[in-house]
């Protein structure tokens, strides 16, 4: 079974989201290196999910988590999960595009 890498499933979910009169973001985290033995770390808390990003006829907001045909959720994006179901917002896992717009096409 040959995996799909994340990178190239969370590319055709931007495209088939913004297909479908939405903006889509891509939550950009890293590293980077300030000192011999000091990291920096940039963007987002732990857990945030991979895309984010709004409809455009009523403003709601979704986030997507995207894995492949074998990833998991890691415990922060569990915990990140739990929180959104608090609030009036979309948020999936999808592992395809056609994931994703069932996540968006959401109440």
């Amino acid at each position: 079974m040959q995996i799909t890498p994340e990178h190239q499933i969370q590319n055709e979910i931007r495209v088939a989201v913004t297909q479908h009169d939405c903006t889509c973001f891509r939550a950009n985290v890293g590293k980077v290196k300030v000192a011999p033995d000091r990291f920096f770390d940039t963007g987002l808390p732990k857990g945030y999910p991979d895309l984010f990003g709004f409809r455009h006829s009523d403003g709601k907001i979704f986030f997507i988590e995207v894995k492949n045909e074998i990833g998991r959720l890691r415990p922060e994006q569990k915990t990140f999960r739990k929180f959104a179901a608090n609030y009036p917002v979309l948020y999936g896992v999808a592992r395809s595009a056609d994931d994703a717009i069932k996540i968006i096409e959401g109440d």
